[in-house]
């Protein structure tokens, strides 16, 4: 009796590890597989993060150059034949697309883009607000057309360096 009770015994033993082996191979797996799923979802929100500001700082690109580019049409509308409602409809429009994309970098960009987007948007808002005291006939001292033009001219060397800081941010140029 006592042989089959340590036969028993050990049968059963053998059935535990056997099961027990299988248990903690198949918990080894979904583990494996958890951090798995977690790896690909990092990934993917990397991926998507950087989808979101390409296109943020399309936009931003695109949105800020039309906005420089409108206030210099609004100086040459303002010397040569005086500003007309589609005109100041045409800059108005152009400054609100600025003002939803910068918006949107805000909240999206980090800082080293968002500093120099920043710098952006207060000289064109600087600019602007020349214009717009020119056109009224009512401009602050210093303020002339040709300072104006000037300083609306300065603006396409702070896009530049705005582009580049998206460049890298990006990477798809190298840091100086």
């Amino acid at each position: 009796m006592r042989v089959e009770i340590g036969a028993m015994v050990i049968a059963v033993v053998g059935v535990a590890g056997t099961l027990g082996g299988a248990l903690l191979s198949q918990r080894g797996a979904e583990r494996a597989k958890r951090r798995e799923i977690e790896l690909l979802r990092a990934h993917e929100e990397v991926r998507e993060n950087l989808t979101l500001r390409r296109a943020c700082y399309a936009a931003l690109n695109r949105d800020s150059r039309q906005y420089t580019t409108a206030l210099n049409r609004h100086l040459h509308v303002m010397r040569e034949q005086g500003v007309q409602d589609a005109d100041r409809e045409a800059l108005d429009a152009a400054k609100a697309a600025h003002r939803d994309t910068y918006s949107e970098a805000q909240m999206i960009a980090p800082d080293a883009v968002l500093d120099s987007a920043t710098t952006v948007n207060h000289a064109l808002t600087l600019v602007y607000g020349q214009v717009k005291r020119l056109e009224r006939g009512a401009p602050e001292e210093g303020e002339t057309m040709a300072a104006v033009s000037q300083a609306q001219q300065e603006i396409w060397d702070l896009l530049r360096e705005m582009r580049a800081a998206m460049r890298v941010d990006l990477g798809v140029s190298a840091a100086d």
